[in-house]
């Protein structure tokens, strides 16, 4: 019977256009799980032969669950394992709960806000993402339904470490979380030793905007720092994410012991890639003006 559900299916295609339109992804869907028209973006989650479950946000993939731990690793142990002692940590955007997910494995760590504007995507997560959304309900979490943009510029001199999870800044309300009056916001929210990190786009489609984020970045915060990972159903499977911090400088201040003594489970981030994650090639390097 499974089998016959399959090949019924395999006529069943996602297709997401990559910016300009002329490459992309197809999957094929096992099956359709959830499809919602929220108030900020059309939400769909669908189940893929062998990448298991699959978000999707205005058409854009935010995650397989076979390849969201390369993303989520890298968006939040890079700027966690940066700063000395984060106790408390803001996540904008992530209503998934995979950024949560891993903040949450650092002890240190007595409060973690996620701050989503779209309370359905968190809903979606709770029901049908399990492996996602398994920390919403811890009780060292708490929950913000509102524009990132407009909850942070609410703070000052609070949080060690700020965690942009944004969607893309062409899709739903990511835009409001590329512009610079936004960093700045985030440096004063943050107190005087916090680090703040972004995704910041693939290198390849969206290289105007990768050059963009960096560049408004740098220009708020004192270090900073991009650094790259491959997340392999991303548009090229190379991602780039940019780190601002007020002290420490995430190489030169990294401590590696307190990786090797991390005891939760880790399948993609380890010290060695925390410092090669900031060796860019000279492509790179020339699009963010650091040669």
């Amino acid at each position: 019977m499974e089998d016959r559900e399959l090949r019924t299916l395999n006529h069943m295609l996602f297709m997401e256009h990559y910016t300009g339109g002329n490459a992309g992804l197809f999957m094929k869907m096992k099956r359709l799980v959830y499809s919602y028209q929220s108030p900020y973006q059309r939400i769909d989650i669908f189940e893929h032969p062998e990448f298991g479950m699959v978000l999707v946000l205005d058409g854009i993939t935010m995650f397989t669950e076979a390849d969201e731990f390369m993303y989520h690793e890298m968006l939040v142990h890079v700027p966690i394992f940066t700063h000395p002692d984060p106790k408390r940590v803001l996540i904008i955007g992530g209503g998934d709960g995979g950024s949560l997910r891993e903040v949450l494995k650092h002890n240190s760590v007595e409060e973690a806000v996620l701050c989503e504007v779209d309370p359905y995507v968190i809903e979606a997560s709770r029901k049908y993402l399990k492996e996602m959304s398994i920390e919403l309900d811890n009780p060292r979490a708490t929950l913000v339904n509102e524009n990132g943009a407009d909850y942070v510029r609410k703070f000052k001199d609070r949080f060690d470490v700020i965690v942009v999870d944004s969607t893309d800044p062409t899709a739903g309300e990511g835009g409001h979380l590329f512009t610079k009056e936004f960093y700045v916001n985030c440096y004063a929210a943050l107190r005087k030793d916090g680090v703040f990190c972004a995704e910041t786009e693939d290198p390849f489609y969206d290289k105007g905007w990768v050059a963009i984020a960096f560049n408004r970045i740098s220009s708020v915060f004192p270090i900073c720092r991009m650094y790259t990972s491959f997340m392999t159903t991303y548009p090229s499977g190379m991602w780039t994410y940019t780190i601002g911090s007020k002290t420490f400088d995430p190489i030169k201040d990294f401590d590696e012991e307190r990786v090797l003594d991390f005891n939760a489970p880790l399948r993609y981030y380890n010290s060695e890639i925390h410092t090669a994650a900031f060796a860019l090639p000279n492509f790179l390097r020339e699009l963010t003006g650091q040669f």
